[in-house]
């Protein structure tokens, strides 16, 4: 290992366990594959013998009793579920997403829906069987604008074994067709990408952002968005190169206001070992204050 290469390990390792604390502070952890699942939405009961993802309702201001998924345990026969986000538009309207393994142990993306406050039965992700070659997939991060009008992103890996992104969406409360990212392989020359945040401002006004390796191997932040239901081209973030000279980059944070209006947030390092954070958005026509 030269001397770049254990900087930028030792750097990522210290952002990494940063945010794991974070996140655990917080109460839920959704890592990318399914076999390390950190039960976000409740506990494996003692003695059960398999893990099923277990969803709780809020009537009224007080929490429901949970209960799993349904139709989870006819997807997971490789007994490891989990769910990794949810959005509420409105009371009783919500959708979820996360991942299980299916009867060949291979991990798959999974979406629900709850409408005037009933969960629907929970589906594999439409069209992500075909990305997902090797069988490492999982959503990560839901979004919903309105009821039945939701995004969805979460990783797969190619026929390469690449970690790659893709995207879904839901309207009028039906899931469309799950795609990569556009434009994110032209990006992801280093073959490992993941996407983080999701954040729809309005019914087929989405963002996203996340991480991919470029050609040299250095982890870069990228940014996508959505607009009057059609997805963009992925980008790195304008202006994010020029302040990661420590070589690693990453989006953690995604806000969408509106058609065309976005907000994104995440770190960079720098040669000294020092982690920085970054903000970008939307150009604004006033000049920001000194």
């Amino acid at each position: 290992m030269n001397v770049q290469h254990g900087k930028r390990v030792r750097v990522l390792s210290c952002v990494l366990a940063a945010v794991a604390v974070a996140v655990a502070w917080a109460g839920a952890v959704a890592p990318a594959w399914p076999a390390a699942q950190g039960w976000t939405t409740g506990v494996r009961p003692p003695g059960a013998g398999d893990a099923s993802a277990i969803g709780v309702a809020r009537p009224a201001g007080s929490w429901g009793r949970a209960i799993e998924v349904p139709g989870l345990g006819a997807l997971n026969k490789g007994g490891s579920a989990g769910v990794n986000s949810v959005s509420c538009a409105s009371a009783g309207n919500c959708a979820a997403g996360g991942s299980y393994a299916d009867s060949h142990g291979h991990g798959q993306g999974l979406v629900v829906s709850q409408r005037h406050g009933v969960w629907g039965r929970a589906i594999e992700v439409p069209g992500l069987g075909a990305l997902n070659k090797v069988g490492g997939a999982g959503v990560l991060s839901v979004s919903c604008a309105s009821a039945g009008n939701c995004a969805a992103g979460g990783s797969y890996e190619d026929s390469y074994g690449h970690s790659q992104f893709f995207v879904v969406s839901q309207r009028h409360g039906r899931w469309g067709t799950a795609i990569e990212v556009p434009g994110l392989a032209a990006l992801n020359k280093g073959g490992y990408a993941g996407i983080t945040p999701v954040s729809c401002g309005s019914a087929g006004n989405c963002a996203a952002g996340g991480y991919y390796f470029d050609r040299r191997g250095l982890l870069q932040g990228f940014v996508v968005s959505q607009r009057h239901g059609r997805w963009g081209t992925a980008i790195e973030v304008p202006g994010l190169g020029a302040l990661n000279k420590g070589m690693i980059a990453e989006v953690l944070s995604v806000s969408c206001a509106s058609a065309g209006n976005y907000a994104a947030g995440g770190y960079y390092a720098v040669p000294t070992d020092t982690v920085q954070g970054f903000v970008a958005g939307t150009p604004s026509k006033r000049t920001p204050s000194p």
